[in-house]
């Protein structure tokens, strides 16, 4: 398993394995980043993927001085738990 995070047009993936990956997607409107979905395949959640692709995105929107709209229900959950980056949304 490659767990390298690779940003891909408006999507930022995980490899798991042939043809199997972790992503997040989002897109860009005005001064802020959308994340509009999160998804891990069944048999590699609980691995901490999400939460890697979550501050890959985070990284990206500091760079590109982006607010955050966690519009999935898991962004929205990351958020509640990581009170240390509530100045980004």
């Amino acid at each position: 398993m490659d767990e390298k995070v690779r940003h891909t047009g408006e999507q930022f993936l995980i490899r798991l394995a042939k043809g199997k990956y972790a992503h997040l997607e989002y897109h860009i409107s005005a001064d802020a980043l959308y994340i509009d979905s999160t998804f891990v395949p069944e048999e590699y959640r609980g691995r901490g993927l999400a939460d890697t692709l979550m501050k890959a995105a985070i990284e990206h929107a500091k760079d590109n001085k982006l607010k955050i709209v966690p519009v999935c229900s898991y962004a929205e959950l990351f958020f509640e738990r990581h009170p240390e980056y509530q100045n980004l949304l």
